[in-house]
């Protein structure tokens, strides 16, 4: 990954927990609003680096930082409280997004850029928890997008396979990251998720990172990679038990034994660095007990894609702040020397949101080779 400079560090850092104005909000690709994991944001390059930037919530509308027009090179001047801080600029609207299927369609309906070079899918647009107030994800927005007619509810392997081979040869994506709704206490989503991939992989040889729960049986780690996952995620979010409990308290309900086992089963299964879990800083869990966790992952083999919070409009969570950019610095600086301890980094990754790693400023704090 191209080596960042302390100040662009500092404003992706900065912009990720406060968001961004934009001036055209028309300019490159798309944003996203609603769906499952994070969303209400939109894609930005700073100095080569492309990473998500909240634009569509609270913090954002009445944000410091507000991006001009872009200039006759395409570029686009940051100021923070009318001064300039960076320039930045904004990845193109990939051509796939014109493309429909012989039903009609739209290929966006079915996977979505994400960064500047991941194509993104949510399999299956429903969760088991998502309708429950009582156990329900509290940041979850899985079924926004299919409500406002953004996406369709069951992706097939067929229609992956279309929209990835075509993702590649007109937008040279890269990598692909498959994720799910939970359908079952059983399996986890495992079963959707070696079924799409088999096919997008007999269409495209294409990276594929696969994210679910832990199964309740671990022959689903080899069945995954033998259908062509490369990576996987499981994501624990939140790390203690209260906090859990009280933001997930369906998805609690798997318990933090159980992921770690599992995540020992997966990483013997797919490689040491190529396992990951997401955690949501800033829902309650301290610094010290996130880099606890931080350290036990490190010491199996798993990567801990650390990443700002992002309240989502329409969630129970909507009015819950953003942690601040001094929040995620205090947390990021010693995990990025964590990583380099264990041998862990990004760009190792072979598929998914640790290697695209434009929903956190994480990668910029590993140390360097």
């Amino acid at each position: 990954m191209q080596t960042l400079l302390k100040a662009d560090q500092q404003l992706i850092t900065d912009l990720q927990s406060v968001g961004l104005r934009l001036t055209d909000p028309t300019e490159g690709a798309a944003s996203r609003r609603g769906g499952a994991g994070p969303s209400d944001h939109k894609a930005v390059t700073v100095n080569g680096h492309t990473v998500m930037i909240p634009v569509h919530t609270a913090s954002s509308w009445s944000s410091p930082f507000v991006a001009a027009p872009l200039d006759a090179s395409g570029n686009s001047t940051v100021t923070r409280n009318g001064f300039p801080v960076g320039v930045i600029s904004f990845p193109r609207q990939p051509r796939f997004y014109k493309m429909q299927t012989m039903e009609g369609v739209p290929y966006s309906h079915i996977a979505t850029l994400h960064g500047s070079d991941v194509l993104a899918t949510t399999i299956l647009q429903s969760c088991i928890r998502y309708d429950s107030r009582r156990k329900s994800c509290q940041f979850c927005s899985i079924g926004q997008s299919l409500a406002a007619k953004r996406t369709i509810l069951r992706k097939t392997p067929e229609q992956l396979a279309e929209v990835a081979r075509a993702a590649v040869l007109l937008d040279g994506i890269k990598h692909m990251v498959m994720t799910t709704g939970t359908p079952n206490a059983t399996d986890r989503g495992a079963a959707i998720l070696c079924e799409s991939a088999f096919a997008v992989k007999s269409a495209v040889n294409l990276p594929i990172q696969g994210q679910c729960e832990p199964p309740n049986d671990d022959v689903w780690f080899k069945r995954m990679h033998d259908a062509g996952i490369d990576s996987l995620g499981m994501h624990l979010e939140a790390v203690t038990p209260e906090v859990r409990a009280r933001i997930m308290p369906g998805k609690a309900e798997v318990p933090l034994s159980r992921y770690f086992d599992a995540f020992e089963k997966a990483v013997a299964v797919f490689g040491h660095g190529q396992v990951s879990t997401y955690i949501l800083a800033g829902l309650g869990d301290t610094p010290e007990a996130i880099l606890r966790t931080c350290e036990k992952l490190i010491a199996i083999g798993v990567y801990p894609f650390v990443v700002p919070f992002v309240p989502i409009a329409g969630t129970p969570l909507e009015d819950h702040p953003a942690p601040t950019s001094d929040f995620m610095r205090e947390l990021l600086t010693p995990l990025g020397e964590m990583l380099g301890d264990g041998g862990l980094r990004s760009s190792d990754i072979k598929a998914g949101c640790g290697r695209c790693g434009a929903c956190s400023s994480l990668s910029t704090f590993e140390r360097k080779a």
